[in-house]
């Protein structure tokens, strides 16, 4: 699969993209998120956190980087990577230690991070269009293309 493209109406519903983003990963992997300021990828992360049993507040974690969550026997952590300089900062705060083990990590604006983060599993880019946003999924390996295959069928 080269990939896919969606289109979500309102911001309801890529909350409940996101959820469902949630179920298919079974709260582990790796999720780039891509496109401009006001796109929407705070709001699809709040749905894939809220998907995965989070009931508080999901903030972006624009200035602090990283917002974890401990949700249940799952992790989920939030990367906003906007105000980072230099990819090097990443080395300082540990950042490989938060990809090991089964955690789902999610990173909005992952070419801040080149050459230092890992593959992901999946890109997912969102434009917004005259009447919602059109998200289109890229699978970066077999774990990627499962996730897109299972969410194709459901929301095509």
């Amino acid at each position: 699969m080269s990939g896919v493209t969606l289109f979500m109406a309102d911001e309801q519903a890529m909350v409940d993209f996101g959820a469902r983003i949630a179920e298919v990963t079974e709260g582990r992997g790796v999720i780039f998120l891509e496109g401009d300021l006001g796109a929407g990828k705070t709001t699809l992360s709040r749905g894939i956190i809220r998907g995965l049993g989070h009931r508080g507040a999901v903030k972006s974690p624009t200035f602090t980087l990283v917002e974890p969550y401990e949700i249940g026997d799952k992790r989920a952590f939030h990367f906003d990577l906007y105000r980072l300089v230099d990819p090097e900062e990443l080395e300082y705060m540990g950042i490989r230690d938060y990809f090991d083990g089964d955690a789902l990590c999610l990173l909005e604006w992952p070419q801040k991070g080149a050459g230092i983060l890992p593959k992901p599993d999946l890109t997912i880019t969102i434009s917004p269009q005259a009447s919602g946003r059109s998200l289109n999924l890229l699978p970066q390996g077999s774990r990627g293309e499962a996730w897109c295959v299972a969410l194709a069928l459901e929301f095509k």
